[in-house]
């Protein structure tokens, strides 16, 4: 069973921390965490279009593993709300800047 997606996630969060510490010191820091989302994105985008080519695979016949295609549908359900739960968090994080009064 591959997990690379769950390594993936994690990867993603240290990075993502990591470029938040060193932002006010190193320039380009948020293009480290901007190229993090985008590489998170398309992960996610990946492992939706393999979940989908099983899933088509499964349909007509030409696979008989339920197995492989309940564990692409996983991977591409539990990638998805990561992705969605990162936004969010991004967005609020966007909003608790764009209040603060100076």
């Amino acid at each position: 069973m591959n997990i690379s997606a769950i390594d993936f996630n994690q990867q993603f969060t240290e990075g993502v921390s990591q470029a938040l510490k060193k932002s006010a010191a190193v320039p380009g820091a948020f293009d480290s965490v901007f190229q993090s989302a985008i590489d998170m994105v398309n992960e996610t985008n990946q492992l939706s279009n393999v979940a989908e080519e099983q899933e088509m695979l499964f349909a007509t016949g030409q696979s008989d593993n339920l197995h492989e295609l309940q564990v692409a549908q996983q991977k591409a359900n539990v990638s998805l709300q990561y992705t969605v739960a990162v936004k969010n968090t991004l967005v609020e994080a966007y909003k608790t800047i764009m209040n603060l009064q100076f």
